[in-house]
């Protein structure tokens, strides 16, 4: 059973439950919800760039676009296809990859991260505009409103909160969107009879005949996609609320949406002068009394969908670590809930991130033209990505080849009417996608670079040398459980390098030896360890099976595992030294982190050269290795090792006698 807890809320995410659409419309819908803030007033200002249609057309069209590209891309490709392809009940794009890995595609791996590194950009742009939006409300009362300084104040307060969980506030995400989706249905359906020849606009015809026919058709476009930027959070969403709850509250939203976007294009076709003046249609189409509750209720929507982003990049994050395409890192549970969770480095680079741009854009109009390129490269991938995974279920391969190609033709459109904004603001998120892509691209290829020169061995080949080391009193004994991390994947290898620690760096005579390796499971919950006895006694080898949404605090588990083998009597439970064992102190323990292992320059192409450098530039962006295993520092020692058996072409340098050596 699939259960989710979302502000202290149980319920099982495979049902359909009054709880699950609840949570669902809180944590979902919180981008996608915010688009009538930014889309219509983005596309008046694209007509301001020249068209020859008469206005009510071009609204018409432009309505009928909206209606079209939410039934085509928010609920056919992603709610009916997308929400099928979830591994085991998570969604999103590394969720997808990690459903197509297997395939014989191996660079599918660079379309997961083109799509995650994208996504992240978004994460940046998304709390940016939608706070700002929400904020500029506030100019109808006072055109001298400091937007700028009150967006990045609820930014501020928003990215601060994260370290405290969101336990406690997010049983009012569900209320308050379920009243901001209603306000947005309501006010704009008071509008739409003013002009009843707007529902025109479910006819599709307008929307061909205002992209056939309108030179700004690109650019209306461009700001068209504005209305689905928050398909691909939905389908990263999966794993909170589930399948059934998420398809039956889009019917609600999407109902809400349609008529809020309908009221704005009636309201517009009798004060579309307004927008010069700076009125945001959707606060337009408000009586007065309710513009200042409106503007409070929009900007707590906008945080809403903020903190949406932000906790649904830290999962994202969780994920990409999973995969080994980011550097682990240090990553809390504040809440105490199961699978939310906070990354702080995460978190306040995203706070940076988010100033930087709220800076540099000043007005929400300056912003929206660095909206959707990212989204729409990010909703390419899952195309690319969806289409092999529909062509490893049993559909039908017409209908996967017809997916891929009409999706493929939708989105490659919007991505044209987006890029030809790349100069006007698109090149920042572009910018950001591309350096987070790069990191991730050296960090998972530094790690096959690295694969290939660390050298594993056979661990049975040493027991007998480990069995005469513990015997060997002459040594001083190193600690009584000693414990080494481990990457190696074969249950009958290990790195070299422990081999190097144990024995030659400094023998270290121990009790018991414990090899922990962390298993990384696609079930995002699995929670459990086996125990591998390699010498009866002395050597043991714990694997963690732990999913990307546990946190790796491998002290606590580990501390766990030898609470349970003392209870079974497999090792003491008090100190081998007798001064301490007759007080019942228990025996002390020590873990050995390797950190870095020495790799000649001269074995590496100048590609893997430069690979790695980035590889170790992304790794002070991640935790040192005692963090990011949530081992204690007051008990570790972190060694480095030489790369053993290497091969190196170089010259042999030559002996002579120095009595004979000529100067």
């Amino acid at each position: 059973m699939a259960e989710v807890t979302e502000g202290g809320h149980h319920f099982d995410t495979k049902k359909l439950t009054a709880m699950g659409v609840l949570v669902s419309l809180g944590i979902v819908f919180g981008d996608i919800g915010t688009s009538p803030l930014y889309v219509m007033k983005a596309i008046v200002n694209a007509r301001q760039e020249g068209g020859n249609l008469p206005f009510d057309e071009y609204i018409e069209g432009a309505l009928s676009c909206i209606i079209w590209t939410l039934t085509l891309q928010t609920t056919i490709k992603y709610v009916v296809i997308a929400l099928r392809a979830d591994n085991k009940g998570e969604g999103g794009i590394l969720s997808l990859y990690s459903l197509v890995k297997r395939l014989k595609k191996k660079w599918l791996y660079v379309v997961a991260i083109i799509g995650a590194s994208t996504l992240v950009a978004d994460s940046v742009i998304t709390p940016s505009l939608t706070v700002m939006s929400a904020v500029e409300g506030l100019k109808i009362y006072s055109p001298n409103t400091p937007v700028v300084a009150i967006t990045m104040i609820i930014l501020a307060v928003v990215f601060f909160i994260q370290q405290f969980g969101t336990a406690s506030i997010g049983k009012f995400f569900g209320p308050v969107m379920v009243i901001w989706f209603l306000v947005l249905g309501i006010f704009g359906g008071m509008h739409i009879f003013d002009h009843i020849e707007i529902f025109k606009a479910f006819n599709p015809y307008y929307a061909y005949n205002l992209i056939t026919h309108s030179p700004s058709a690109i650019v209306i476009m461009g700001a068209v996609f504005l209305c689905t930027t928050g398909a691909e959070a939905l389908y990263s969403d999966l794993g909170h609320c589930g399948i059934k709850n998420i398809r039956v509250s889009w019917a609600f939203v999407k109902a809400m949406l349609i008529l809020n976007y309908l009221g704005q294009g009636a309201w517009l076709l009798d004060n579309h002068h307004k927008v010069a003046e700076g009125i945001n249609p959707m606060f337009g189409i408000m009586p007065v009394w309710a513009i200042l509750p409106g503007v409070i209720l929009a900007t707590a929507a906008a945080i809403i969908a903020s903190q949406s982003v932000i906790t649904g990049s830290f999962t994202m994050f969780s994920e990409a670590m999973s995969i080994s395409f980011w550097p682990n890192q240090q990553i809390d549970y504040p809440s105490g809930v199961k699978g939310q969770m906070y990354i702080p480095r995460i978190n306040w680079g995203l706070m940076v991130l988010c100033f930087i741009v709220v800076m540099y854009f000043q007005r929400s109009e300056s912003m929206e033209a660095a909206y959707g390129l990212t989204i729409t490269i990010t909703m390419i991938m899952t195309t690319i990505l969806l289409f092999f995974w529909l062509s490893r279920t049993r559909v039908n391969k017409v209908f996967a080849i017809c997916f891929i190609t009409v999706y493929l033709f939708i989105e490659l459109g919007f991505f044209y009417a987006n890029v030809i904004k790349f100069f006007d603001g698109g090149w920042l998120t572009v910018a950001l996608g591309g350096f987070i892509a790069v990191c991730m691209y050296a960090w998972y290829n530094g790690r096959l670079i690295k694969a290939k020169f660390i050298k594993f061995v056979k661990l049975e080949k040493y027991v007998s040398i480990i069995k005469d080391l513990k015997l060997d009193e002459t040594i001083p004994k190193y600690a009584t459980n000693l414990a080494f991390l481990s990457r190696a994947k074969k249950e009958d290898e290990i790195e070299a390098k422990i081999i190097y620690s144990i024995l030659r760096k400094q023998p270290k005579r121990a009790d018991h030896y414990f090899i922990l390796n962390i298993i990384n499971q696609e079930d995002p919950f699995t929670f459990k360890y086996t125990i591998d006895e390699i010498m009866p006694g002395t050597i043991y080898r714990i694997n963690f099976l732990l999913g990307f949404k546990i946190d790796r605090r491998i002290n606590d588990y580990f501390d766990q595992v030898l609470e349970d083998m003392m209870k079974e009597g497999t090792i003491p439970s008090r100190s081998s030294h007798p001064s301490l064992r007759i007080h019942n102190i228990p025996p002390d323990l020590k873990y050995v982190i390797i950190d870095n292992t020495y790799i000649n320059d001269t074995l590496l192409t100048v590609k893997e050269k430069l690979t790695l450098s980035i590889y170790h530039f992304v790794k002070y962006i991640g935790s040192d290795d005692f963090k990011a295993w949530g081992v204690s520092p007051h008990n570790v020692v972190v060694e480095s090792a030489p790369l053993l058996d290497q091969t190196i072409v170089t010259k042999r340098i030559q002996q002579v006698n120095f009595k004979h050596y000529d100067a």
